[in-house]
């Protein structure tokens, strides 16, 4: 994998994050019961980029895709809850270099690893950084929003969980391993 922060490879992955990002968020979403809260497939998507490209590619998807859901689904961007899918995508990204699914090796091991990753991040994401600048930025009441942050927290905790861990465990089936292939 290249070093660079923002080589072109991570520059074309993070336009293509945030347009599959977007479809997702648009269009497999579910709602929950809880005003403006959903159960978004968008963030396995965000997990997947941000474990292949880093916490770079992961913060720039999930701020740019949110902020365009949000600008063409309610016609005005909601910065509480962008700001926090940034901040989700940047602390999955962390993991990347600690999870080597980009040489096929996904695990038991690693699958805990990811998984303790996402739930940290989701935890910060949505049951801090969201509710707490809706309270700052917004007047919001603190009831409403961090009971929607719960919601969305459990909610991404499970979705991620699951679909983004099949996402990385297809991606990892697909790379060649290190040291597997012998010459004849």
């Amino acid at each position: 994998m290249n070093n660079k922060v923002l080589s072109v490879k991570t520059i074309v992955a993070i336009g293509i994050g945030t347009a599959v990002f977007y479809i997702l968020g648009r269009f497999a979403a579910v709602p929950t019961g809880i005003p403006n809260t959903e159960v978004q497939t968008a963030y396995a998507f965000l997990a997947l980029m941000a474990i292949l490209y880093g916490p770079v590619a992961g913060a720039a998807i999930g701020f740019i895709g949110h902020t365009l859901k949000d600008l063409l689904v309610y016609g005005s961007p909601w910065f509480s809850w962008i700001i926090a899918s940034a901040v989700m995508g940047l602390i999955i990204g962390i993991g990347w270099k600690k999870l080597r699914v980009n040489e096929g090796e996904f695990g038991k091991k690693g699958i805990v690893i990811f998984n303790i990753y996402q739930v940290i991040a989701n935890v910060v994401a949505w049951g801090i950084v969201a509710p707490t600048l809706d309270i700052l930025i917004y007047a919001e009441p603190a009831n409403k929003v961090y009971l929607q942050g719960l919601v969305a927290g459990i909610s991404n905790i499970i979705t991620v969980g699951v679909l983004g861990t099949i996402l990385l465990l297809a991606y990892s089936k697909t790379r060649t391993k290190k040291g597997s292939l012998d010459i004849e």
